[in-house]
């Protein structure tokens, strides 16, 4: 019985904090309310977890009667995480708090010649600058969050296959990491870690029912349903890229014939308008490219649909068809309230989202479409450091409550930092 009590203390502890992270900011009032544990155990808890620095008192509740209680919140700056995202084209690695919020970020063309050893190493050495560039203590790390681009079996922390990186297949991308850096490791797909930050922080407004559709050289779509992220069984739900289009279309990078990446993606667009030009046609793409085609990308050619070229805007709409199609298929068999599509096809204008919309409603079930909102997302290019980043944190403080973590010393009683080793140099 002697040893109990503290094991009990530790685990109010962190019921606590880890509420407060969920609901926050709340009262102690609050905290009662949800915990039903004793006004007295919360009053000594609480101030033993601001003492360490974990928590933080700021503002008052907004309740009309009664006294105004002080609220509680995470302190952010208790300690960090690193998120990284990238693609067949850019590296970015961020560091982010407890919020999370992005504090500092590092970027760099990714190096695609060195094959799958070479870009394990670049992915590693851009964790090391970025946390040392941003001057915060290793000890202080919690977790790193990895936004792949690949079809990603987040379970097992592997990167099965990637449509955009040829030689990215079967990539014990977790193993490597928690080796490397001695923290746990997250390894998720691009697209489900930018559903999730559209839904806690963006165009989602934490709709249980969404539809995330992300838009690049590959096409993929984030599902919750009910408030739960659709993995499958082996975490291949939403590829909506590879699924077949037009049966006689172009041959896909994953073997198939007519899939809607190999249709409609970026590169697909940018093929096509190349090939125009390259036959005679005019379009107003070619000076936005500086005449020249090599430099001419999907984004030019929205750009340019949207100004009124008329080449550009068939091969937009197009993109809108497709796509429409393709969203009117996730709408008939997930029924969400929002279908958010990847703030990239903006630059396309509302005019292409009116086209995706009007295809969207006539091609789905009306009493789906009739409660369907369908607009652009709004986070950009930081929502992968994001959603990979809430999931991070969602893992730790899971772990934390459930004892299987060890709770993150304050900074009086660091644990021995992690000795960073010299990076090699990639070969030339």
């Amino acid at each position: 019985m002697a040893t109990s009590a503290p094991r009990k203390s530790q685990r109010d502890k962190r019921l606590i904090e880890s509420l407060v992270r969920n609901h926050g900011p709340v009262s102690r009032v609050g905290i009662h309310k949800i915990t039903k544990l004793r006004r007295s155990t919360i009053s000594l808890l609480t101030r033993q977890l601001i003492a360490e620095g974990r928590l933080l008192e700021g503002g008052r509740s907004d309740n009309p009667l009664g006294r105004k209680q002080v609220l509680l919140r995470i302190n952010p700056k208790f300690g960090f995480l690193v998120g990284v995202e990238f693609d067949d084209e850019l590296i970015t690695a961020g560091i982010l708090d407890l919020e999370p919020a992005i504090t500092y970020v590092v970027s760099e063309r990714t190096d695609l010649a060195h094959g799958q050893q070479g870009l394990l190493q670049q992915l590693q050495e851009i964790i090391r600058r970025v946390v040392t560039a941003s001057k915060l203590p290793w000890s202080q790390l919690i977790g790193i969050g990895i936004a792949d681009p690949g079809l990603v079996d987040t379970r097992a922390g592997v990167t099965r296959i990637c449509s955009t990186i040829d030689f990215w297949n079967q990539v014990p991308l977790r193993a490597y990491f928690e080796q490397a850096f001695h923290v746990p490791v997250l390894v998720e797909s691009k697209t489900r870690s930018k559903t999730i930050a559209e839904q806690m922080l963006g165009g989602g407004e934490k709709q249980s029912n969404m539809i995330y559709v992300d838009y690049g050289t590959g096409i993929g779509a984030g599902v919750i349903v009910d408030g739960r992220l659709l993995y499958g069984q082996n975490c291949g739900a939403g590829e909506v890229g590879h699924t077949n289009v037009e049966k006689s279309g172009p041959t896909c990078k994953c073997g198939s014939k007519g899939c809607l990446e190999a249709l409609v993606g970026a590169s697909a667009v940018e093929n096509r308008i190349r090939q125009a030009l390259s036959e005679g046609v005019s379009s107003q793409v070619l000076a936005m490219a500086q005449q020249d085609p090599s430099r001419i990308t999907a984004w030019l050619v929205f750009e340019a649909a949207k100004a009124g070229d008329k080449m550009c805007w068939n091969i937009v709409a197009e993109v809108a068809e497709n796509l429409g199609i393709a969203i009117a298929n996730l709408v008939n068999l997930f029924n969400p309230a929002i279908v958010l599509l990847d703030q990239s096809l903006r630059s396309a204008g509302d005019e292409f989202l009116n086209l995706v919309s009007r295809i969207v409603k006539s091609k789905s079930l009306e009493g789906s479409s009739s409660v369907l909102s369908l607009r652009f997302a709004t986070l950009g290019r930081d929502s992968g450091l994001l959603g990979v980043g809430i999931q991070v944190l969602d893992k730790y403080y899971s772990q934390m409550l459930s004892g299987e973590l060890p709770v993150l010393e304050s900074a009086s009683t660091q644990r021995n930092p992690v000795v960073e080793k010299p990076a090699r140099k990639r070969a030339k």
